[in-house]
C-alpha cells in the first residue's frame, strides 16, 4: 500500500507551489477503509446547514458551502478557517475545485455560478443566464476546460471555464418532457454527460460535437398503476409557483468509476444503482439507506463507493461485489456533503448539524 503524505507537508515535499497541478500517489482504498476509521477533527463555522464540501487537489485546503450563503475555506492541517467568500445571495448547493486546483466553482439557489480564486478570495467570474433557476449540480470536464450545470429547469448548460462563454445547451428529444434536470456528471473521458431528473429518469448526452441525447432511461422512476396524483411523480408546482413536495424518485447524485465503465446513481427512493456504460444497462441495485441518497463518490482507484443520505449516515461499499462494509453515523440529521482528498487518505463529511468532520482510515 502506498504511504500517504500529510496534507500539511504535501506541497513542500514535492517542491511545488499551491497553484501548480499536483500528481499524488493514491492509496489502495479497500484495505485502507476496511481496516479502520477514526475521527481526526471537526471544522465549525457555518451558522446553518452545510450542503457541500470539497478538497483542493493540492491537499492543503477544504471548501464548504451551505444555507448561510457563505463559501468557507479551511486549512486541513490546523482546522483553521482561512477565509469566507461572500457573493451568493441564497443557499450554496455545490462547491467544487477545478481539476488543476486553479479555481473554485460554487453554485447557488440564487441562480448563479461563481468562479473564485480560492487562495485570495477574489471572485473571478459570474456565470448566469437570465432564464435560469436554482442551480443544484456542477460538473467539470476532466480537462477542466468546461463546466456543466443542472438545476430547477429542464436543460443542461455548459460553459467554457476560461472565458465564461456559454458553449451549449443540452435538451432531450422529447419536447413535452418538462421535468427538471437536477443532477449531472461528465464521463471520465469527457465525451459524454449524464443527467438525472426530478422524476428519477436518466439521459445520456454526447457533449461534442453534437450535444445530442443518445439514450433516455427510466432509471429509478417506476410507473405505478395506482398512482393517480401527478404530484407523486413530480415536483408539483401550483398556480402561484409554490413548491408542494419533491418527487418520489428524484436523483440525488451521479458519479462514474474512474475507468468510465460504470455510472452510479442515487435517488430519493433510498437506492443506489449501477449502470454499465456506454448503454446505461442496469447491473445492480444497492439497498441500505432508509432515506434520500444525496451524494456519491468513488475512490480514486475505483474500488470503494461512498454514499451520504438524509438518514444521517455515510456508507462505504465494495464496488466489485456491492457489499456494504462500513457505516458512519456521527452527524445529527441529514448528511449531504462528502469529499475524499486527492491521495484518498482523508474523508470529509458535512450535514445539517453545521459540522464538517475529517476522517482517516487505516489501523
Amino acid at each position: 500500500m502506498t504511504q500517504p503524505m500529510s496534507p500539511g507537508t504535501l506541497a513542500p515535499q514535492m517542491g511545488i507551489t499551491p497553484n501548480e497541478p499536483v500528481q499524488i500517489s493514491v492509496l489502495e482504498s479497500l484495505p485502507y477503509w476496511k481496516s479502520g476509521i477514526k475521527e481526526l477533527k471537526s471544522f465549525r463555522g457555518h451558522s446553518q446547514e452545510i450542503w457541500s464540501v470539497a478538497f483542493a487537489p493540492d491537499g492543503l485546503t477544504l471548501a464548504s458551502g451551505g444555507n448561510d450563503r457563505f463559501v468557507r475555506i479551511w486549512d486541513i492541517e490546523t482546522g483553521r478557517l482561512l477565509r469566507s467568500l461572500r457573493g451568493h445571495t441564497a443557499v450554496v448547493r455545490v462547491v467544487q475545485y477545478s481539476p488543476d486546483g486553479q479555481m473554485l466553482a460554487t453554485a447557488s439557489e440564487d441562480r448563479t455560478i461563481r468562479l473564485w480564486n480560492h487562495q485570495t478570495g477574489e471572485n473571478l467570474r459570474l456565470l448566469f443566464n437570465r432564464y435560469d433557476h436554482a442551480v443544484t449540480s456542477l460538473s467539470f470536464s476532466p480537462d477542466g476546460l468546461m463546466l456543466a450545470r443542472a438545476g430547477q429547469n429542464k436543460d443542461i448548460k455548459i460553459w467554457e471555464v476560461a472565458t465564461g462563454t456559454e458553449l451549449m445547451t443540452l435538451l432531450g428529444k422529447d419536447q413535452y418532457d418538462h421535468n427538471w434536470s437536477v443532477c449531472t456528471a461528465f464521463s471520465p473521458d469527457g465525451m459524454n454527460l449524464v443527467a438525472g431528473s426530478d422524476v428519477g429518469k436518466l439521459k445520456l448526452f454526447e457533449v461534442l460535437p453534437s450535444g445530442e441525447e443518445k439514450i433516455t432511461h427510466d432509471g429509478h422512476w417506476r410507473d405505478e398503476a395506482d398512482d393517480e396524483e401527478t404530484e407523486s411523480r413530480g415536483f408539483y408546482v401550483d398556480d402561484q409557483g409554490q413548491f408542494q413536495r419533491p418527487m418520489e424518485y428524484w436523483i440525488g447524485a451521479l458519479t462514474f468509476t474512474p475507468d468510465g465503465s460504470t455510472m452510479i446513481s442515487g435517488s430519493r427512493d433510498c437506492t443506489i444503482k449501477f449502470w454499465d456504460m456506454p448503454n446505461l444497462e442496469e447491473r445492480r441495485t444497492l439497498k441500505g439507506h432508509s432515506e434520500w441518497v444525496r451524494n456519491l463518490l468513488v475512490s480514486q482507484d475505483g474500488k470503494v463507493l461512498i454514499s451520504a443520505s438524509d438518514d444521517g449516515t455515510v456508507k462505504m461499499w465494495d464496488i466489485e461485489n456491492g457489499h456494504q462494509f462500513r457505516t458512519i453515523k456521527s452527524h445529527k440529521g441529514p448528511v449531504r456533503g462528502i469529499a475524499l482528498s486527492a491521495n484518498g487518505k482523508y474523508l470529509a463529511t458535512a450535514g445539517n448539524d453545521r459540522i464538517i468532520t475529517l476522517w482517516e482510515g487505516g489501523e
